[in-house]
């Protein structure tokens, strides 16, 4: 098995001395050799152009990033740091504040301090007395401050742009970037290494497929990673194929719980089933961003590293998106459905009479834990009022601290996850200071809160059947069936007394729930009817609004990943597209679906939140 993983040997700064700016260096962030306490974050990257670090502290100031720059020459440079003030949507008072250190000194400015939106912040004048020197990010506050780059010029007027397009040109310029992509071949190329992509993987690579699994971030798992921490959920070995299941039993983790410690989510076990298999090739850390299309069929994906912002294409004849987001059928040309559709649309008793954008949100989970001592946390005030009555006296935050239903998941997810921040630290602030019963919490520290949310809906990539309502509770079994929904029709909402007390900015959610019979999931969902050779696993499948509150939970991907990696064998084997299984390749299909591909001799370890499936005996309430 290949695994992809630059560990940095030549740092991500560079000088142009043949370049227009002959004294200019650029230092993006992420690519800090000793990253200290920081932690990359890319989820906004496609939005406001880069991963970036972030301090990442829970009110503790983290220890500090540093590399070695090497300048062209010795002198004066003036300094601009792109970065912004994240919380100055809510409040006057600055959450994130850092200093940039050049050769050991502090430049005359704090930053994180000034504009709320990603910008270049002026830094002064410094005189660098060697030309390889150190910089540091220094944190001051340990509530999540953000540095993107840092730029040098000895010219004063020398500003550098803030647009995207820009910005990547004079990245191209100043790092020295290939201009060329490195190139890869493989059978099937898969994007998201979430369960279900994951699952997709290993599937096809055990039935002879080469595979690429692309993952941007240095974990599987998606949002069952220790990153997100949230636990399995749904049934596996169901009727009519029993066998499909016995790889998400062989890969998921023994226990279950949400916002528990970091050993519960095994990555590691995850990590190792992949690398066990010979046909996989593992990109961690690379983010798709781009595709090439040709004749109604994607011919490559293109990646960047999120260290050294390399790029790297992957060709096939096969591609699925396992993204969440639906990227790569976005970025395709495919159709796509968010937010919830009218009554009329598909005749849903669920659904709204009106379309609106209304979609299940993100979650940032949390909890604390008690230690032998009294723990401060800092009293903040970041615009958010507090009292008894409004504030949550709990030291772990589940599935229902929700944020952004309503906002777009795709172009709002740093204000999301922001806000969702915003409320754990102020709540908790409230009650280690405030509170009226405050002793109890006095020896309670805030252990973890998630820096990557856990989203739950985005984009559904439209398929040649869009499963809904109806089909779930009528019971609509339809011939191309493959693995089995089983949770009830979850759907989220923002909580109404939440909403109101917090001037219509929820971050509470309420889950209204439908039990259904266990129904298998159409094939014909499982691929674009747009993109010829595009096959899509997880919660951006086709489904409607009202369906995705079954089918989006992860043993459910995960059994959707095992279809998709059998499909891309009979693909290979047939030299066909998806949709030509559907029409002509089924039944080699449902042989293997039938067999399964995970270790049938294994004891079923997921047994924990399986939900309240139907049983046969059992009626619908």
């Amino acid at each position: 098995m290949k695994i992809i993983v630059l560990f940095l040997t030549s740092i991500y700064i560079c000088t142009s001395s043949m370049a227009k700016k002959p004294n200019a260096v650029l230092v993006e962030t992420e690519s800090f050799k000793n990253k200290g306490g920081w932690v990359i974050d890319q989820q906004s990257m496609d939005v406001m152009g880069s991963p970036y670090l972030m301090a990442h502290g829970m009110g503790t100031p983290v220890s500090d990033a540093t590399t070695m720059v090497k300048f062209p020459k010795k002198g004066k440079y003036y300094v601009r740091v792109r970065t912004r003030n994240w919380n100055a949507q809510w409040s006057d008072v600055a959450a994130g504040q850092f200093e940039v250190l050049v050769g050991g000194k502090s430049l005359a400015k704090k930053f994180g301090v000034s504009n709320k939106d990603w910008s270049w912040i002026e830094g002064g004048i410094i005189e660098v007395e060697s030309e390889n020197t150190e910089i540091a990010l220094h944190d001051l506050t340990g509530f999540n401050g953000r540095c993107d780059a840092i730029y040098f010029t000895s010219d004063k007027n020398d500003v550098p742009p803030n647009d995207n397009i820009n910005l990547d040109a004079l990245r191209a310029e100043l790092l020295q970037l290939k201009k060329e992509p490195t190139e890869s071949e493989f059978d099937f190329v898969i994007v998201g290494g979430g369960m279900a992509g994951t699952c997709a993987a290993i599937s096809a690579a055990r039935l002879g497929v080469k595979v690429a699994l692309i993952q941007n971030r240095p974990v599987l798992g998606g949002n069952n990673s220790s990153e997100v921490r949230v636990h399995l959920g749904a049934r596996i070995k169901l009727e009519p194929y029993p066998a499909i299941g016995n790889l998400v039993n062989e890969i998921g983790p023994e226990k279950g719980g949400n916002a528990r410690p970091k050993d519960y989510y095994e990555d590691d076990k995850k990590l190792k089933a992949v690398l066990n298999e010979p046909n996989i090739s593992l990109f961690l850390n690379y983010h798709a961003n781009q595709v090439e299309t040709k004749d109604g069929n994607i011919v490559k994906v293109f990646a960047e590293n999120l260290e050294t912002g390399e790029r790297h294409t992957f060709s096939a004849p096969l591609f699925a998106d396992c993204t969440g987001d639906g990227t790569i059928g976005y970025l395709a040309g495919a159709e796509y459905m968010t937010g919830r559709e009218s009554r009329d649309k598909f005749n849903e008793p669920t659904a709204p009479e009106k379309a609106d954008n209304l979609t299940m949100g993100i979650s940032v989970q949390w909890f604390a834990e008690k230690t032998d001592a009294a723990v401060a946390f800092p009293d903040i005030n970041w615009g958010l009022s507090w009292n008894d009555e409004k504030a949550f006296a709990i030291t772990r935050g589940d599935w229902d601290w929700e944020t952004g239903m309503g906002k777009d998941m795709i172009n709002e997810t740093e204000f999301i996850r922001d806000y969702g921040l915003i409320v754990v630290y102020s709540n908790w602030s409230y009650l280690k200071n405030h509170y009226s019963n405050k002793e109890k919490f006095r020896n309670e520290k805030l252990k973890w809160v998630a820096y990557i949310g856990g989203k739950r809906e985005s984009r559904r990539l439209v398929g040649d059947y869009i499963l809904t309502e109806n089909d779930l509770m009528n019971q609509n079994f339809l011939p191309d069936g493959t693995a089995p929904t089983s949770w009830t029709i979850d759907l989220h909402y923002p909580d109404q007394e939440n909403l109101d007390k917090f001037d219509g900015e929820a971050f509470r959610s309420i889950a209204v729930h439908t039990k259904i019979y266990p129904y298998p999931i159409p094939f014909r969902c499982l691929y674009s009817k747009d993109v010829n050779n595009l096959m899509m696993g997880g919660r951006d499948i086709s489904v409607s609004h009202v369906a995705l509150g079954t089918v989006r939970l992860m043993r459910t991907g995960g059994m959707m990943g095992e279809v998709l990696g059998m499909a891309a064998s009979v693909c290979k084997e047939e030299n066909a597209k998806p949709r030509d299984i559907y029409e002509k390749y089924f039944s080699e299909l449902e042989k293997l679906m039938l067999r399964g591909v995970g270790n049938p001799d294994l004891p079923n370890i997921q047994k924990y939140n399986m939900g309240g499936t139907l049983l046969e005996t059992e009626k619908v309430e």
